[in-house]
């Protein structure tokens, strides 16, 4: 794809995808619990670095050139944490999403699996599996002190190192998040004006994400 698409789209991402530009990330294809998928994580050099720069609700995706404004973008995923991860990671894995031209701003919903459930974390952790952002200005420290009870993040039941489908049903201002096909999170009032961009595949520190079967509907 040479160009921003904006139609129905299906990406199996078992072999590299072309015309999908790393922003802060590596990409590979690789193999996870029985499939072939696209391998991303975060550049040595962020991994390295400072948390609000290179890393921390940045723009460190593999941005694709499928565009969307309103609509469903889906993806199933799998995230275990790498080797030199530090003690605060979570296998942060999701989808950056209405991208603007430089990644200068966008949205973006992303998991945290090893906040899951499943895993029995302590509180409040056990309440932040699940989490919106709008860079550049709305990260998750500033979301979090402006709603300390949980407005922009919420509770799931997944675990790190399993593949699941997780989905953003755009709408406006309006999103709900999905995974497998199960609602864990919903938006009324975004932070960003909704304005159409691209889509793309979104890791943080310590990050070791699978991405499989990409689709995208725009309404």
């Amino acid at each position: 794809m040479s160009e921003v698409q904006k139609a129905l789209a299906v990406c199996a991402l078992d072999t590299m995808p072309q015309d999908w530009q790393p922003v802060g990330v590596e990409a590979q294809i690789a193999q996870a619990a029985g499939r072939s998928a696209l391998r991303v994580f975060l550049e040595p050099g962020r991994r390295r670095g400072t948390l609000g720069v290179d890393f921390g609700d940045e723009p460190t995706f593999v941005l694709s050139p499928l565009a969307i404004c309103d609509g469903v973008v889906e993806v199933d995923l799998l995230s275990r944490l790498l080797p030199d991860a530090p003690d605060y990671a979570r296998g942060f894995v999701g989808i950056a999403y209405r991208v603007q031209e430089f990644a200068q701003a966008y949205e973006s919903v992303y998991l945290r699996p090893l906040n899951g459930l499943r895993l029995n974390p302590p509180p409040p952790r056990n309440l932040r599996a699940v989490q919106y952002y709008a860079y550049p200005e709305w990260k998750f420290d500033r979301l979090r002190e402006e709603e300390p009870e949980g407005g922009y993040e919420a509770p799931a039941d997944i675990a790190p190192d399993e593949w699941m489908t997780f989905g953003v049903e755009l709408d406006g201002p309006r999103i709900i998040a999905r995974v497998n096909g199960r609602e864990v999170f919903r938006l009324t009032h975004a932070k960003s004006e909704p304005r159409e961009g691209r889509i793309g595949l979104w890791v943080d520190i310590g990050t070791d994400a699978y991405f499989s079967n990409l689709r995208v509907a725009p309404r």
